[in-house]
C-alpha cells in the first residue's frame, strides 16, 4: 500500500533536515523516522486500528533511542496511549500537528 502525501510530509518533518526516513529494523521491518543523532525515533500510524497501533508501538520499543514518539490523529490518542502501555514502551504520543502530547 502506498503512502499518502501527508504521511510522507510527517515523516520528513519528524526526521529533520539531516535525519533518516524508513530506518531498517530486524525481521524486515522499518521505522518511519530517526533524527540525525539517533536520539529520537518516530513512528506515524494514521489508521486508528488498535492492532496496527500495537505493532507501531512494538517497532518503537525495538529501537534503542532515548526518545520514542508515536504520532497519531488526535482522535486516536487514547488508543495509542493504551497500545504503548500494553507493549510496555515508554515515550510520547502526540497528535499529527504536534499541539497535544501525552507521556507514557
Amino acid at each position: 500500500m502506498s503512502k499518502t502525501q501527508s504521511h510522507i510530509r510527517a515523516q520528513s518533518k519528524a526526521a529533520g533536515k539531516e535525519g533518516k526516513q524508513e530506518v531498517s529494523l530486524s525481521r524486515n521491518r522499518r521505522l518511519d523516522a530517526v533524527t540525525k543523532s539517533g536520539s529520537r525515533a518516530t513512528e506515524i500510524e494514521r489508521s486508528g486500528n488498535p492492532k496496527l497501533l500495537e505493532k507501531a508501538a512494538q517497532r518503537l520499543g525495538d529501537r534503542r533511542s532515548s526518545q520514542k514518539v508515536l504520532q497519531v490523529p488526535q482522535s486516536d490518542m487514547g488508543l495509542a496511549t493504551a497500545a504503548m502501555r500494553k507493549k510496555e514502551v515508554h515515550g510520547t504520543v502526540k497528535n499529527m500537528s504536534g499541539t497535544k502530547r501525552r507521556s507514557v
